[in-house]
This record gives C-alpha cells, structure tokens and sequence, in this order.
C-alpha cells in the first residue's frame, strides 16, 4: 500500500476482477465507495500466482480476495487504484488540526471553526436541539401538574372483563351477563377495610382518596 495520508477507517472491496474501496468518517461512521475499476487482467489466473509444485495449484476454493496470493502485477494495480481511489473521494472529508480524525465534510465539519463537530460544536445546531429538549421537558412538568382525570370515571372500567364471569363489558356498573356488580372496591389502606363509595373509611374513619 502506498503511503497516503487519509483516513485509518476504509474497507477494501476489491475482487479479482476489479478494486473499490470504502471510506468512512471518524465521527458518525457514514462513508463514501470509491468507483469500482476492472481489473485489467479480469481473469483469476492472471491475479493469482500459479505455484503447482508448491501449493498444488490455483487456489481455487479460496473466498476471500484478501487471503490469496497475488502476483507482483496484480498488487502493483491494487496499489495504484487504491491512490486513484483517495483522490476520488478525499475531497468528501477534512482532517481536524485540533484531534486528527478525518471527518465528513457534509455532517461532521465546522467549516466557521475549521474544526470537526467534536472538537467545535454547531452552535446553531445544538441551541436548536437544547431548545427541543427543553420545550418536551417543559410540556412533560405542565401535563404531570394537569389534572387530566377529571371527566374520567374512574370507578367504572369503559373496557373491563368481569372477575366472575370472564365476558368483556363496554362499561356499566353489572356484568351484562351474570349481573356480577363491576364497580372497583376502595380499600382502605390503614384497616383494609372496604369503604364502598364512601369518602371515610367506615371502620377507622381515614379519609379516602
């Protein structure tokens, strides 16, 4: 490989029959695939070394183009397509003098601060984002401190299965079907008694919720 200085994060694509290469940002991962260029020697016999009486032929059940050996030709043109293919796409990226890393020019460079996003924040971007956080934390305190119960019965479910029977009801206070009465009980907390309807407990007097 020739000593190019671009980014560490790349993906080597190529195949026998031709070289592309994937660039990726340091920061949020998105890349850019170099154009695929043929190989000129487009045949597998042409790309790999022949060494019958050592490895016993072409290397015929291997997958992965990078596990092969390939002759000095066929690395010679990997070479020279991988340079071709950082001139493509280097323009796609910046370097940030600031940490190093080698960013996207669309999302992940401050072009003002000549800076990557890490290093210097959007400022628009983020006051845009602190905004919207704020504004859903500020409709989040308003609803809790809403009473949205109040046109509610809370007392009598609108879609219940009755404890007795299993049959679903579309609210009442009796089962349509076996007349089992539906109304949730309140408990007291303190005897655990039942106070029915009641606002105060009719055993030990606590005032109900």
């Amino acid at each position: 490989m020739p000593l190019i200085k671009f980014v560490r994060n790349y993906r080597d694509l190529s195949t026998d029959h031709g070289f592309q290469f994937e660039f990726s940002c340091d920061v949020c991962g998105n890349g850019y695939q170099s154009s695929f260029e043929t190989s000129k020697s487009g045949a597998l016999s042409d790309a790999l070394d022949v060494a019958g009486g050592l490895f016993g032929g072409v290397f015929h059940t291997a997958s992965d183009v990078g596990n092969r050996v390939h002759s000095a030709a066929w690395e010679k043109a990997h070479d020279q397509a991988f340079s071709k293919a950082i001139a493509e796409v280097k323009e796609s990226f910046r370097q940030c003098p600031r940490c190093g890393k080698w960013v996207c020019l669309e999302i992940c460079w401050n072009e003002e601060h000549r800076l990557c996003v890490e290093c210097a924040p959007k400022i628009g971007g983020e006051i845009a984002a602190f905004q919207s956080q704020a504004t859903i934390e500020q409709v989040r305190e308003k609803l809790r401190a809403k009473d949205l119960t109040v046109d509610l019965d809370l007392d009598t479910p609108s879609l219940a299965t009755c404890p007795s029977c299993g049959a679903e009801t579309q609210g009442g206070k009796f089962c349509p079907e076996c007349g089992i009465p539906l109304v949730m009980k309140k408990i007291c907390p303190r005897c655990g008694a039942d106070a029915g309807k009641s606002k105060f407990c009719p055993e030990c007097g606590m005032k109900m919720g």
